[in-house]
C-alpha cells in the first residue's frame, strides 16, 4: 500500500499561490497531517487530492491527476499516422482518464465531453517515452485552452 501516492493541492489564502505537496500513504498514516506541513492549516484552502497514477512520464516523472501532458500515438489503420496531442489526466469510475483531448485524428477513436475527447488512460498503449508533464490544471490551465 505505499506505493499509493497522493499529491495535495492547496492554494495560500492571502497570497493566492498554488502550492502542492506530495505523500504517500505510510506518512499519512505515521503523523497528524498539520505535522506534515504548514499547508494544512488555516491559512491554506485544500483545492483538490489527486492520486498518483502509478505512471511515468518520458523524464521518470510521476503522472498525477490534474496533470496536462503532451502525448504521441502511434496509430496503423493501413497507414502508420503519428498524432501529437495533450490532455489532462482525470480519474472516473475507478480508473484514470486522459480528458480534453485535442486531437483530429483520435477524435475518431475517443468518446466526447464537452465537444472534447475522453478515454481511458489505457486505451492509449503506454510508453513512458510517449508522455510528458507539460503542467497542470491548477497553474497551467492555458495549456488546455490553446489546444481548442
Amino acid at each position: 500500500m505505499d506505493n499509493i501516492k497522493i499529491r495535495y493541492v492547496f492554494r495560500h489564502k492571502a497570497s493566492g499561490n498554488i502550492e502542492m505537496k506530495w505523500y504517500n500513504i505510510a506518512q499519512l498514516e505515521a503523523r497528524a497531517a498539520a505535522e506534515l506541513s504548514p499547508a494544512f492549516s488555516d491559512e491554506y484552502e485544500l483545492i483538490s487530492r489527486d492520486l498518483y497514477t502509478g505512471l511515468k512520464d518520458k523524464n521518470g516523472r510521476e503522472i498525477y491527476e490534474g496533470d496536462i501532458i503532451h502525448c504521441v500515438h502511434w496509430f496503423f489503420d493501413g497507414n502508420e499516422i503519428e498524432e501529437h496531442f495533450t490532455a489532462s489526466v482525470g480519474f472516473r469510475d475507478g480508473s484514470f482518464t486522459l480528458e480534453n483531448i485535442n486531437s483530429r485524428y483520435y477524435s475518431d477513436y475517443t468518446a466526447e465531453e464537452n465537444g472534447k475527447g475522453i478515454c481511458w488512460i489505457g486505451d492509449i498503449n503506454y510508453c513512458e517515452e510517449d508522455y510528458e508533464v507539460i503542467g497542470d490544471v491548477y497553474r497551467n490551465p492555458d495549456l488546455l485552452e490553446a489546444t481548442k
